[in-house]
């Protein structure tokens, strides 16, 4: 495999890195940091979307006839990595990357003319309706009913974990339209407005403060039959495509390599109380070189992902592995996290955000204020976008064919 890139690829990465320079400003940069969570507050993300639309440097995963760069796999990387290391905010990923392919693949031409542009001008803001009470892991039990009532949809049930969905105008669903077939035969993907008197969001705030996620109801909510995306029935297979894409649909490594690096800076400036920075302590440098080992292993192999896919392969089963190996070093380096900054890595200031003019004061620094929040909101990597569980199967069953 040749892992160098090409004059053009070459250009292309030296224009990102310029770009990035002059319209990444120094507020984005200070409100990533200090994000403790997945998701970053949508006045920073929304306010880098708008920035990468104006450039036309935003929908990456689709087609160009619907919007898309038209990159390629290894362009996308190389932007990914450049954004990580120069510590761009996340952007809003329910609808650029979820649902809005999901729109590309399956959709209308009239569903693409309404609903694309308003998810890349960030009118429309998206959260995701899969999980329910009982029905994580197992998503195919889920229990949400929706009664076709002539141009409409009737909707009863709820949706929990629901990120973002405080903020959202839009909620992409899964929905049981058809309870005498099989459980997967019987879902269908159904878009549906937030703002209508048949729905409820409840905040769930987590163990790190946060209220990222929540609990949504559905109370005779209507939406119309011209939102149901594909057929009736074919919401299993539409959820897999997405699951895809959510799985592994981003680059994770240049993000764990930059935040290991800041872990080694950090390491160097905290003292360990006998031998001068923690940084010097044999065990803590083995921890960090080990990290850093099996992020920079876990890079060659999304580069190799990547090559496949540009020689035509769909994401499949290697995005499992992806998921399952990013989710458990992000655990791991948070973990780590914690031990390096010790003491002063236990701070869990109730504010949010932690940015800007009345941003509480970190103790010791911002790095040390930033380590509990993260490590409590990793915990849910090896949960969200399916469970490690659930990709180990996955994974057994369509690569080791056991």
């Amino acid at each position: 495999m040749d892992m160098d890139f090409t004059p053009d690829e070459l250009a292309f990465q030296t224009e990102v890195r310029a770009f990035l320079k002059t319209h990444l400003t120094d507020r984005l940069i200070d409100g990533a940091r200090r994000t403790p969570g997945v998701f970053v507050e949508p006045d920073i993300g929304l306010e880098w979307q708008r920035i990468l639309h104006t450039k036309g440097w935003l929908a990456t995963h689709w087609p160009v006839e619907d919007g898309g760069t038209g990159w390629t796999p290894v362009q996308r990387y190389i932007f990914e990595k450049e954004c990580a290391y120069a510590g761009a905010p996340a952007l809003p990923v329910l609808g650029l990357k979820l649902v809005g392919p999901v729109i590309c693949r399956f959709g209308t031409p009239e569903q693409k003319a309404r609903f694309l542009p308003r998810i890349l001008s960030a009118e429309d803001y998206w959260c995701q309706g899969y999980s329910e009470p009982g029905s994580g892991s197992d998503l195919a039990s889920l229990k949400t009913r929706a009664v076709r009532e002539g141009d409409h949809y009737r909707i009863n049930g709820s949706k929990i974990w629901t990120t973002h969905a405080h903020y959202a105008n839009w909620i992409f669903c899964l929905v049981r339209t058809d309870p005498d077939v099989s459980a997967q035969r019987g879902i269908t993907f159904l878009l549906v407005p937030m703002d209508q008197p048949g729905i409820t969001v409840t905040p769930i705030i987590t163990m790190a403060g946060d209220h990222e996620v929540n609990q949504v109801f559905f109370d005779d909510a209507a939406s119309s039959i011209d939102n149901r995306i594909g057929d009736e029935g074919q919401g299993w297979t539409i959820a897999k495509f997405l699951l895809e894409n959510e799985r592994g649909g981003s680059c994770f490594a240049p993000k764990l390599l930059v935040d290991i690096d800041r872990l080694m800076v950090a390491a160097g400036g905290v003292p360990s109380g006998t031998n001068g920075a923690v940084a010097h302590d044999p065990v803590i440098a083995r921890k960090l070189a080990s990290l850093r080992l099996r992020a920079q292993a876990f890079e060659i192999s999304e580069l190799r992902i990547l090559a496949e896919i540009a020689k035509g392969r769909p994401p499949g089963p290697q995005t499992s592995l992806v998921k399952l190996f990013s989710a458990n070093l992000r655990q791991e380096l948070d973990t780590l996290a914690m031990e390096i900054h010790g003491l002063n890595g236990l701070q869990l200031p109730a504010e949010r955000p932690l940015y800007g003019n009345e941003a509480p004061e970190p103790v010791a620094s911002v790095d040390a204020q930033m380590a509990a929040g993260r490590y409590l909101n990793s915990r849910a990597w090896t949960i969200f976008g399916g469970s490690d569980e659930v990709q180990k199967n996955i994974i057994a069953k369509t690569v080791l064919g056991l």
